[in-house]
């Protein structure tokens, strides 16, 4: 229930101007999400929702621009030493092999950290195809990676 909840709250906010925990309730009542005024605040945190202004002078809930997340060098070094066994690469596309069920954690670090070369990754279950432009950048790419897992593959 707390994950469709979420999700209208997602949809809601993003749709409509909401300024205040008691429109949030009624709007998710209209979706049929009956809710306490403490479990609509509760969604609020865990959300980490904003208030920003709407240019009249009034606030509205947001989502913040990263939507929520917020990966430290450490914890994308920590992610890439956990899960990364081996880098490869055929002309722009680099290839990176993890753990079994690790390559959508490594390929959201990699979409997060936005790389100018990198446009963009494709994870399965533990391969990870990385598209990079222009051709040349990939061995700077492929050092990144390396500098990240701390080690050389």
């Amino acid at each position: 229930m707390k994950a469709l909840r979420h999700s209208k709250i997602k949809e809601i906010v993003e749709r409509y101007i909401i300024e205040t925990q008691e429109e949030l309730a009624e709007a998710l009542s209209k979706q049929g999400i009956e809710v306490t005024q403490a479990t609509v605040s509760r969604d609020i945190k865990e959300l980490m929702l904003i208030k920003v202004p709407t240019g009249d002078g009034r606030y509205r809930y947001a989502f913040p621009p990263e939507q929520n997340i917020v990966l430290s060098q450490a914890r994308m070094e920590r992610t890439f030493h956990d899960s990364l066994v081996a880098i490869d690469y055929s002309q722009n596309i680099v290839v990176l092999r993890t753990l079994p069920g690790t390559a959508q954690a490594v390929a959201y670090t990699i979409d997060y950290v936005k790389w100018p070369e990198v446009i963009g990754t494709v994870a399965g279950d533990d391969t990870i195809f990385v598209l990079v432009k222009p051709v040349e950048a990939v061995p700077q790419v492929i050092a990144k990676f390396q500098s990240l897992m701390g080690s050389g593959i």
